[in-house]
């Protein structure tokens, strides 16, 4: 790339939008957050008074001055759009997940790698505090051998609104709204797992759609147990894992989400979680147990990470932060996840053989 600066055009306006990318794209150096397609341009010009607002897509891929765009509209869009702004010559971010079937996937990937176009995926939760706290002990062999690992992303909504999240249609549901995070973490950490189990419940009164899953992943000596729910008051651990050496728990989600709606904007001292986990360790030597408990070291959460390096990735050909390659994992996931339970039965992945990350081996 010649220029220094890269225009992005941003595709929808609601919560994703305007509370995750639109600030992220402003924050990072080498972007700049030129468009927005949205029905609601005063609410967009109250936010960026400079920033253009156009009412339909066609639009925005028409313009040759735009480079990277950014989808950030219900899921079942996801993949009709990015297919016009790759046929259109864009760099093109999905807002997660990349699309409603990994057959979507797949013929994305095929057209980014087919025009040379960069097709990245925002799975922000690899910048959670918390999950770069996790990551750390297991690089560290902190906590030995990992034997389980149980993720909850628990809330508590019981009631059913009007957005297209509670409607029966593709990509509605929390399996697609909160289960790609969550696959993609454990992803990140163990590879793909050998089977998968979903189980999903419809629980609140006059829902259409599935508001608590629980999937279960296995490995060699390691299972993953995957939860989210929209019925849960009591706060519940967002991690709980267990292995060869001690225990690390965790309560309470990554404070990014909450201040980027708050209208803050990254600064110094962002991503600091000031609630960190417990670490319960046998530090005793030989066959001699002596347990200890003290709080684990804390990783800032950095969500600015996403958008920077993306911009590196364009402007500097480095690899991208999420590459295509992980975001169709994470698809597979999700749709074999659905076949084990209309199938009502564990699953096997067809690269379930593959070895575990090193993270396990430690």
């Amino acid at each position: 790339m010649k220029t220094k600066t890269l225009n992005v055009g941003l595709l929808g306006y609601g919560m994703a939008g305007r509370t995750f990318h639109a600030p992220l794209i402003q924050a990072a150096p080498g972007l700049e957050l030129s468009a927005v397609v949205s029905s609601n341009a005063e609410r967009v010009q109250a936010d960026y008074p400079e920033v253009e607002v156009l009412p339909k897509a066609a639009l925005l891929l028409a313009r040759r001055d735009i480079d990277l765009v950014v989808i950030a509209t219900p899921n079942d869009t996801h993949f009709p759009l990015a297919k016009a702004a790759l046929a259109a010559g864009k760099h093109v971010v999905v807002d997660t997940p990349l699309g409603v079937s990994a057959s979507e996937a797949r013929l994305l990937k095929a057209q980014a790698d087919g025009a040379e176009r960069l097709l990245s995926v925002f799975h922000n939760r690899r910048w959670d505090s918390d999950f770069l706290t996790l990551k750390a002990l297991l690089d560290d062999g902190t906590l030995g051998r990992v034997v389980t690992l149980e993720s909850r992303f628990d809330r508590f909504r019981p009631g059913v609104t009007d957005r297209w999240r509670d409607h029966h249609k593709p990509g509605g549901g929390i399996w697609y709204d909160l289960g790609p995070h969550l696959l993609d973490q454990a992803l990140q950490l163990f590879g793909m797992p050998k089977v998968i189990m979903l189980e999903l419940a419809t629980s609140r009164e006059g829902a259409e759609v599935d508001d608590d899953f629980l999937a279960l992943l296995e490995y060699d000596h390691l299972r993953v147990s995957l939860q989210a729910s929209s019925l849960v008051a009591e706060p519940t651990p967002r991690f709980r894992v267990h292995g060869t050496r001690g225990s690390f728990v965790k309560y309470g989600l990554d404070p990014q989400e909450d201040w980027l709606k708050a209208g803050q904007a990254p600064s110094s001292g962002w991503g600091l979680d000031t609630t960190p986990g417990k670490l319960t360790l046998d530090e005793g030597e030989g066959d001699t147990v002596a347990m200890t408990v003290r709080e684990a070291p804390v990783m800032p959460g950095d969500y600015p990470a996403f958008y920077a390096g993306i911009a590196l990735a364009l402007l500097e050909g480095a690899s991208p932060p999420v590459t295509s390659e992980s975001a169709l994992e994470v698809m597979t996931l999700l749709e074999t996840g659905l076949d084990s339970y209309r199938q009502g039965r564990w699953v096997k992945l067809k690269d379930g053989s593959s070895a575990l990350r090193r993270l396990h081996s430690g």
